[in-house]
This record gives structure tokens, sequence and C-alpha cells, in this order.
């Protein structure tokens, strides 16, 4: 209920519309990337960033599938063309997303090479940084 207050409220500042709709197709873009990678070349994506290998690939086709849904209804969003996800919705998937990551990055590590960790901390600081400009937007707009 607040989060549709919000979006009524957003949707008549120009501005802040401009800069949301900026935010979620940067959002979307991201998911792509990541989901076009893990189609064309799952094994060597995984390889290439260092994260564990698994017997199936299942799970890897799983996210990508996600993934694709979650930018879709970003970039529907975005374009005013329906009802997508919102930055209400963006600012949820990217905070539980990244907040599981990191939590398992702490408590349950893999045997993987440093370049995973890496590669997992920096896409946990840059998907957090991202809800963090989002929510700044979201806040702006109930100003």
């Amino acid at each position: 209920m607040a989060f549709a207050r919000r979006s009524r409220r957003m949707q008549h500042c120009g501005m802040d519309r401009q800069r949301t709709n900026r935010l979620l197709a940067l959002d979307a873009a991201i998911n792509l990337v990541l989901r076009l990678c893990l189609l064309v070349l799952p094994r060597a994506t995984i390889a290439a960033l260092g994260l564990p290998q698994t017997g199936t690939l299942f799970y890897v086709a799983l996210l990508g599938a996600v993934l694709t849904g979650i930018a879709i209804a970003l970039w529907l969003e975005r374009g005013g063309v329906g009802r997508g996800l919102g930055l209400p919705g963006a600012i949820a998937i990217n905070l539980l997303g990244a907040g599981t990551v990191a939590v398992w990055l702490v408590r349950d590590p893999f045997d993987m090479p440093l370049r995973g960790y890496v590669v997992l901390w920096a896409v946990v600081v840059l998907v957090l940084g991202t809800a963090a400009l989002e929510l700044r937007a979201l806040r702006r707009a109930d100003r």
C-alpha cells in the first residue's frame, strides 16, 4: 500500500521519474548482461569468475531465467508500458540478493579461488550501491 502511494507520487515528479527511469534501465542492463554471460558460455563464465563448479547447469539456467524476468519487469516499469517491478521491488530484490550472497560468503565459505571471492564481493558492492541509488531516488520522490 505504501509502495503504491510512493509510485503515484513519483509519477507526478518529472525529474525524479527521469532519474528513476535511468536507474531502472541500468538495473535491467546489469541483469541482462549477467544473463547473457550465463546463457552463452555458462561453464566458462563460472570458471572465469572463479565461482564453484557444479555437476549440472540447472541452477545456472534457473538463475538466468530469474535474471531475465527481473530485467523485463524493470524495463516495463521504466518505459511505462505496463506495471513492471517498480523501484520498490528492485530495491527489495537487490538488498535481499546482495545480502544473501554476503551472508553466504561470510558464514558458509566455499572452496574457491580468491578470484571467486573478489568477484562475488564486487557483485555485492555493485548491487548494494545500485540499491542505495534507487533508495535515494525513492526518498527524494517522497519529499
